[in-house]
């Protein structure tokens, strides 16, 4: 049961990373309807890590305390923010990416102290903090460089020496079955709302929810590192997340591309130049 609800949990997500590349890339994110999918994305997410929080946390004392000490954190750090990039901003030294990740380190103390996971409270951190990212837009940028330039290729490079390619192969019945299964709920929890309030990009929004990678792997760790599951059954849950990281992303671009934004794809200038002149 304990691996099952792994797995669960790492296949009911959406990937924000896959589709705030895919947003920023294309310029939707300044659209109704990236804003939207990005919104949906972060529900989607916010609730998964709740699951595997609620799920895996081994509630004592010190867990009181990782829960007081991670509220006062997201509460007090706006504030503390706000003041530090107000007053030291623009610093060769870089007091500000130097902020978040003492607040990351503190937070995976925090949850080692409690026995918690700290992801749900990195979650909540990052939303306490969009205001204050919205008010320095330069700062949000180079944090998006470290992010996607070395943390998040070296947390994948360190899920992939975990993976081992004769399991995969041999899992390769198991890993079709997942791919099938995640493609086809996520469709169905989808598809039908989207039609309702989307009906023009419904197909679009459904792919980039279909989408999962950053929580589906960290949920992955955990259950590996926390013994729940063993390692052929984190290699073939890996790839299912990787899988639905690539196809749905490609299809949804290829194919699927929202037509009221057709004219902000990067390369689309001449066709801007023609309705404008037309």
């Amino acid at each position: 049961m304990p691996a099952s609800l792994i797995t669960g949990v790492a296949l009911s997500t959406t990937s924000l990373a896959v589709v705030y590349a895919v947003l920023v890339e294309t310029g939707l994110n300044a659209t109704a309807i990236g804003q939207m999918v990005m919104a949906a994305c972060f529900v989607t997410d916010f609730g998964a890590a709740l699951a595997l929080s609620l799920l895996f946390s081994e509630f004592t004392w010190k867990t009181l305390v990782f829960a007081v000490l991670s509220v006062l954190a997201v509460a007090a750090g706006p504030r503390l923010a706000d003041r530090l990039f107000g007053r030291y901003g623009n610093k060769v030294v870089e007091p500000e990416i130097k902020f978040v990740l003492v607040a990351l380190f503190f937070f995976m103390l925090l949850g080692a102290f409690g026995g918690g996971h700290p992801v749900l409270p990195v979650f909540v951190f990052g939303l306490a903090l969009s205001g204050v990212f919205t008010r320095y837009p330069a700062v949000q940028k180079r944090l998006r460089s470290l992010a996607f330039a070395i943390l998040t290729p070296a947390f994948f490079i360190r899920a992939g020496f975990n993976v081992s390619l004769p399991d995969l192969y041999s899992g390769l019945v198991p890993l079709l079955a997942l791919l099938g299964v995640k493609l086809a709920a996520k469709t169905a929890g989808v598809y039908p709302f989207a039609r309702r309030y989307v009906p023009a990009d419904a197909k679009f929004t459904t792919l980039l929810m279909s989408t999962g990678l950053t929580f589906g792997t960290i949920s992955s760790m955990y259950g590996l590192s926390a013994g729940i599951i063993d390692r052929g059954q984190f290699s073939v849950l890996v790839a299912v997340v990787i899988l639905t990281a690539v196809l749905p992303t490609f299809v949804a671009q290829k194919w699927f591309y929202p037509k009221s934004a057709a004219v902000q794809r990067p390369g689309a200038n001449v066709e801007v130049t023609r309705i404008v002149a037309d």
